[in-house]
């Protein structure tokens, strides 16, 4: 390292191009994931700036501390890292800036702007992590909140600061079916995190959101999939901490993650990376302990009478719903699920939710006796018809033989009907609730 290279980066920080608080260290190693370097005190979860040469700089999260060095992972893997650059340390406590002036905008993992809008003077501070939440404190789900889909609001009601997974193989409409509850939803506000997803995908998402009346109401944190796997996991975070704020400004929030899963799998990057063993499906421990830390953080609060309804995606490999390791935590945690099928998406049924495998724990709680009853009528008909599928296809089945299924058959078309909504049409709860009743008294 030469003299020039001290004297730009004191002169950077003289500039405040770029702030520092203190010396760090210098870079031991760097095995292309993982960057080793002298020790200095700070904790995990600090933050650091590792600068080239010709005075750029990467930031960084501490990840592992030792005795005598410590453990970076860089926000950018492209970055030249060498022997012997020097580290600062830059922030002990990871805080983002929050504030109203986030609606409408859209942001990467670190929170750096990429609409190309005007920089933000935010003053306010939330955590990155969050703060736990007492249960006991919480207020309980006592109100209906209007997803704007008929199948979800009439068969699986969801309530205000439920937590939801939507779960599916690849190419089922998961993404189609969020577009619809974001632009069609009752939530003052919507944040969105997209993690994972293609580039294109973030685009067409983005860009769908912000030219609907939804626009003013929304803020989207996007990291796609060629990001670094720890920016994927600050992304998750930085989401559901301005939830968190707009919560706590007494708002309805709508929390929309896609996907849950690409979360899981970024965290699964860093455990092997760490030397975590590998447990189910290739998952080390950590990922099963994040899930719950990220998901726990929605719902309600005593503290304010706001409430973050959450919705997260969640990627079966194979279609697999029973057993895939991701599938199984997240609806061991959530307050419900929603299963996407396959074959009612080869059908051409939009959205494709298959009634007999989704539930909403809820629902029971905030509905009408009268409501739950016309529900569990459509349901039993449904599994009726769907149990029966194949041998109706056969022509084994004689009419006579099972009054429901009779009765299934002759109202099929109508329940097709009933379930099928194309993306523009939006139906409320109580348009919903009068399609649900007008069917069930036809039968």
């Amino acid at each position: 390292m030469t003299k020039n290279f001290i004297e730009n980066a004191m002169a950077l920080l003289d500039h405040g191009e770029i702030i520092y608080k203190r010396f760090c260290a210098r870079v031991l190693s760097f095995d292309g994931v993982i960057v080793t370097c002298s020790t200095v005190p700070c904790g995990v979860g600090s933050i650091c700036s590792v600068v080239h040469e010709s005075g750029s700089s990467v930031t960084g999260e501490v990840v592992r501390v030792f005795e005598d060095r410590i453990s970076i992972i860089p926000h950018d893997t492209n970055f030249p890292i060498l022997v012997g650059q020097k580290v600062f340390l830059k922030d002990e406590t990871q805080n983002i800036s929050v504030g109203p002036e986030l609606l409408g905008r859209a942001f990467d993992g670190m929170g750096n702007s990429i609409d190309e809008g005007p920089l933000l003077n935010l003053t306010s501070k939330y955590k990155l992590s969050g703060d736990k939440l007492n249960p006991l404190e919480r207020r309980p789900i006592t109100e209906i909140f209007d997803v704007g889909v008929r199948n979800i609001n009439s068969l699986m009601t969801i309530g205000k600061g439920q937590r939801l997974g939507i779960m599916a193989g690849s190419g089922v409409g998961k993404s189609v079916l969020l577009s619809m509850v974001a632009q069609k939803s009752s939530a003052d506000v919507v944040v969105i995190a997209l993690i994972g997803e293609r580039g294109r995908e973030v685009a067409s998402f983005t860009n769908e959101i912000f030219t609907s009346h939804s626009k003013d109401k929304a803020v989207v944190i996007a990291v796609p999939a060629d990001n670094s796997p720890l920016l994927r996991i600050q992304g998750a975070k930085r989401a559901t901490a301005i939830s968190e704020y707009f919560r706590d400004q007494g708002k309805d929030v709508l929390l929309i993650m896609d996907s849950l899963t690409r979360v899981a799998h970024a965290q699964r990057e860093l455990g092997l990376a760490l030397g975590e063993q590998p447990t189910a499906r290739g998952y080390p421990p950590s990922v099963i302990s994040l899930l719950p830390n990220l998901i726990e953080r929605t719902g309600n609060s005593k503290a304010s009478s706001g409430t973050i309804t959450s919705i997260y995606t969640v990627l079966a490999d194979g279609d697999d719903v029973t057993s895939d390791p991701v599938v199984d935590t997240a609806r061991a945690i959530l307050d419900g699920h929603i299963v996407l099928e396959r074959t009612l998406a080869q059908q051409g049924v939009y959205p494709a939710i298959d009634v007999t495998k989704s539930i909403s724990r809820i629902m029971n709680d905030i509905c009408d006796e009268n409501h739950i009853k016309n529900s569990k009528i459509l349901r039993m008909l449904i599994s009726k018809y769907q149990d029966n599928y194949d041998l109706l296809m056969m022509g084994g089945y004689v009419a006579g033989q099972d009054q429901d299924l009779d009765l299934a058959i002759r109202a099929w078309p109508s329940i097709v009907n009933f379930l099928m909504q194309s993306q523009k049409e939006t139906s409320t709860f109580g348009d919903s609730l009068d399609a649900l009743n007008r069917l069930v008294a036809s039968l």
